[in-house]
């Protein structure tokens, strides 16, 4: 049989190695310029690199490719510049290939910056309400990277300091009117110095009054309706027995209920209902009912208290 041939082009692909960020290994300055360098070799034909810093995309500044010394693969190079703020500081750098050999998978490696800033401070007192006669903590708050070592407390209008120390807490023992003024701290860091000041302004021994209004006003509310209601019970009842009970009189220093007198007396009666007053005249309890039923019309008229 005749022999057939056939030729195929087999390409090579090198994976490219993952990348390598360098120019980060010192913390940088506020309001300096960054310059990082990222680096990645194996790569066959040469990969392409990308930037980015959180989720925002970086412009490179260039793009280096040398030939590996196998003469096969290659080293590709990128630099990216930019300016740092204290906002960057602990902010993700991110370095990434492209390349077809990794099928849509993303080979990067992220660094975190490290950015020095000047600190900032402030007194925070407690309690947060001074009184005359107790403690008071003044703490003096600094932030920064690095953090603030050093506190200077003053006060204005005094030549002496009152402290210096890497202790950012000003105390007193025993609070006196004498105290109050103007304080002021200076806290110092490798990136500069930065002051805050509290104006003490030592009140009475005297409560200072509470912020919990809204509560007063629910208990206020409470209290309101509970007296109310005692108010209309004392009401009702009192009326229950205005129609309920009988008059009471009294007869020679003797107190009597009207309802139950024997015999006819020069009485002083006080009516708690509308009794029959032509009962009053009868001489026992049988005539008294039926007087009081045919409703007299006449006779002496009694003097009556009506409560």
């Amino acid at each position: 049989m005749p022999v057939r041939t056939a030729k195929a082009l087999v390409t090579v692909l090198g994976i490219p190695q993952k990348p390598q960020i360098f120019g980060h290994e010192q913390p940088i300055d506020e309001e300096k310029i960054a310059r990082l360098t990222c680096r990645s070799s194996g790569s066959k034909p040469a990969a392409q690199l990308r930037w980015r810093k959180g989720n925002k995309e970086l412009k490179d500044e260039g793009t280096e490719v040398v030939e590996d010394p196998n003469g096969k693969t290659f080293t590709v190079s990128s630099r990216v510049e930019f300016r740092v703020t204290k906002e960057d500081n602990d902010a993700e750098v991110t370095c990434a290939v492209d390349h077809e050999s990794l099928q849509n998978v993303e080979r990067s490696t992220t660094q975190k910056l490290q950015v020095h800033y000047k600190p900032t401070a402030k007194i925070e007192p407690h309690p947060m309400y001074p009184r005359e006669g107790e403690k008071l903590r003044l703490q003096c708050d600094g932030q920064g990277n690095p953090v603030p070592q050093e506190f200077l407390w003053e006060k204005e209008g005094s030549d002496t300091p009152l402290q210096l120390s890497s202790d950012s807490v000003l105390f007193f023992p025993f609070l006196n009117k004498s105290d109050s003024g103007t304080y002021v701290c200076t806290a110092t860091s490798s990136m500069g110095s930065v002051v805050a000041k509290y104006n003490l302004d030592v009140s009475d021994a005297s409560p200072v009054p509470s912020t919990s209004g809204p509560y007063h006003a629910v208990i206020g509310g409470v209290v309101a309706v509970i007296v109310f209601l005692l108010l209309s019970l004392l009401i009702v009842l009192g009326h229950y027995l205005i129609r309920h009970k009988a008059g009471v009189c009294v007869r020679h220093g003797e107190t009597v209920t009207s309802r139950h007198r024997q015999k006819p007396a020069e009485v002083m009666c006080t009516y708690l209902t509308h009794e029959a007053k032509g009962s009053d005249d009868a001489p026992d309890a049988d005539t008294a009912i039926i007087n009081a039923e045919g409703g007299q019309a006449s006779g002496d008229d009694k003097k009556e208290y009506f409560i």
